[in-house]
C-alpha cells in the first residue's frame, strides 16, 4: 500500500515530547561563551528569552541588546544542542521506545525514512547511533532561524523526506497533530501513534490510521 513510511523522531521513537528544556538553558550559555559574553551578565529578562525552548522575537531582541549577532548565536545554540542531546541519546538519559523493535519488519518490505522538528545533526546522529542502516533518508531542521520557521505543520520537512527516497506514496508516522497536518499537506497518509504524553481524541485533524504502538502499526500495514 505504500512505497515509503516516513517516521517523526521525538516521541515516536524516542521517549518524551522533546529535548529536555535544560538542553537549550545550557545550549544558550554554552552559544555566549562562544561569542564572548559570561551568561551571568547577561539581564534576566534577556537570559529568559535566550534559555527558551522556542525561537522568538525576543531572542532577537536580548542579542541585539548584548551585541550580539542573532544568526551566529541561533547557529551556535542549535550545534550546542544537538551536541548535549547526542550525548544524553548516547548515555542512555534519552531512551528509546520499545517497540522500535517493529522497525526491521517494517522495513522488510518498504523504505524508511526519518523526518523530524528537531535539528538535523541530532536526527542523523539518532538514526546512525539508535538504528543503523534502518532509514534511507535523514531530514531534520537546519541550523537557521528561516529552516527553524519551516517546522511542522508546514510541509517542507516532510516534502524533503519524500524527495530524498524518491518515493511516489508515503505514510508519515507521528504523536503530534502537527504530523498529521504536515502529512496531509505533503500529500500523504498519516498514522497516529498514542504514548502517555498524547491522546488521539484532542485531534482536529482526522489521520489514516490511529495506533497503540509501532508493533500495532506494523500490524494494520503488513501486507
Amino acid at each position: 500500500m505504500y512505497d515509503a513510511l516516513l517516521f517523526d523522531m521525538d516521541g515516536v521513537l524516542l521517549v518524551g515530547a522533546g529535548t529536555d528544556p535544560g538542553v537549550y538553558r545550557m545550549a544558550a550559555h554554552d552559544a555566549l561563551r562562544e561569542l564572548g559574553v559570561d551568561p551571568p551578565s547577561v539581564p534576566a529578562g534577556d537570559a529568559d528569552a535566550l534559555e527558551a525552548v522556542h525561537y522568538s522575537d525576543e531572542m532577537a531582541t536580548a542579542c541585539d541588546a548584548l551585541d550580539v549577532d542573532r544568526d551566529r548565536w541561533w547557529a551556535a545554540r542549535e550545534r550546542h544542542a544537538s551536541r548535549r542531546t547526542n550525548a544524553r541519546v548516547r548515555s542512555g538519559a534519552r531512551r528509546r521506545y520499545d517497540d522500535v523493535a517493529a522497525l526491521p519488519d517494517l522495513a522488510a518490505d518498504r523504505r524508511l525514512g526519518l523526518v523530524s522538528n528537531n535539528r538535523h545533526a541530532t536526527a542523523a546522529f539518532v538514526a546512525d547511533f539508535c538504528f543503523p542502516g534502518v532509514f534511507e533518508a535523514v531530514v531534520g531542521r537546519e541550523p537557521t532561524v528561516a529552516d527553524y520557521r519551516r517546522r511542522k505543520p508546514d510541509p517542507a520537512l516532510v516534502e524533503r523526506g519524500l524527495t530524498a527516497m524518491d518515493a511516489t506514496t508515503g505514510l508519515y508516522v507521528g504523536d503530534r497533530e502537527t504530523d498529521v497536518v504536515a502529512a496531509e499537506r505533503a500529500g500523504l497518509d498519516a498514522a497516529f501513534v498514542e504514548r502517555p504524553h498524547n491522546d488521539a481524541a484532542d485531534l482536529d485533524a482526522e489521520p489514516t490510521h490511529v495506533v497503540a504502538s509501532l508493533y500495532d502499526l506494523r500490524d494494520r500495514i503488513g501486507d
